[in-house]
């Protein structure tokens, strides 16, 4: 279940699955990314207010340069830049990583055995790429994860009420799943889809327990007083954010 919490009286949430992991979503009052200059001083200072309680250095905060990819990519300690990637899996207590959202799905597996943690980004490209279970078989292969020991926590992002898409979209976010059913519904002919549901599903079809996911209730674009919305707010460059630091 979410919960909220807060950062110097400005909103987060978190998710009481796994307290083990040191995880969060940023809303519009912790915003650390958008390009208007007029607000730059506040994400410097929201960045820096993260960092302090995440109790790291300002450049052990890392992000990487996401381009609507399925691209993942395990930090290195020694690294800091990660072009085209939109998943990052942390393995050190040293680093924060944090990934940006304003519509898309966020999603952080964690791995309670081994302790690792990773954040994907998961468009409708992402998610017809299945991203998650990607994301998911690199922690299998690369670290011995068991299902069992995977957790997901599947963060705000457009629900199904809000988000129509086309029948191109639709066709191929279909393939992505084992089972479409109760994941999308049509309304006036047109189609709209659950992206949340639709990743969760994924994460299930791979065989992570049930139990395992949690998932947001939040709409971006129905709680935008909340939450960045690219379809509500005309292409807004501001986003919120998923952030993990594995704890020490």
């Amino acid at each position: 279940m979410f919960y909220t919490r807060y950062i110097k009286n400005k909103k987060i949430f978190s998710s009481d699955l796994i307290p083990e992991l040191e995880h969060f979503f940023t809303t519009r009052d912790t915003i650390i990314r958008g390009s208007d200059n007029s607000i730059q001083d506040l994400i410097a200072k929201n960045k820096q207010d993260i960092c302090n309680v995440l109790e790291i250095e300002l450049c052990n905060l890392i992000s990487p340069i996401q381009t609507h990819s399925a691209n993942v990519q395990k930090v290195n300690i020694e690294q800091s830049d990660y072009p085209d990637t939109d998943g990052l899996i942390i393995d050190n207590k040293k680093q924060a990583i944090y990934l940006n959202f304003a519509d898309c799905t966020p999603v952080i597996l964690y791995d309670k055995k081994h302790n690792i943690g990773a954040i994907f980004h998961a468009g409708w490209k992402g998610t017809v790429s299945q991203i998650g279970q990607i994301t998911a078989n690199i922690m299998i292969n690369e670290y011995g994860t068991k299902l069992e020991n995977l957790y997901a926590i599947i963060g705000p992002s457009i629900s199904e009420c809000c988000y129509q898409v086309g029948d191109e979209v639709f066709n191929k976010l279909k393939a992505s799943v084992n089972n479409i059913e109760g994941l999308y519904h049509i309304e006036n002919n047109n189609t709209y889809v659950n992206l949340k549901k639709i990743n969760k599903e994924q994460l299930l079809d791979i065989n992570i327990p049930e139990k395992n996911i949690d998932v947001c209730p939040y709409c971006t674009s129905c709680d935008n007083n909340l939450f960045f919305s690219y379809r509500k707010e005309n292409g807004t460059t501001s986003r919120h954010s998923a952030i993990i630091k594995l704890r020490t």
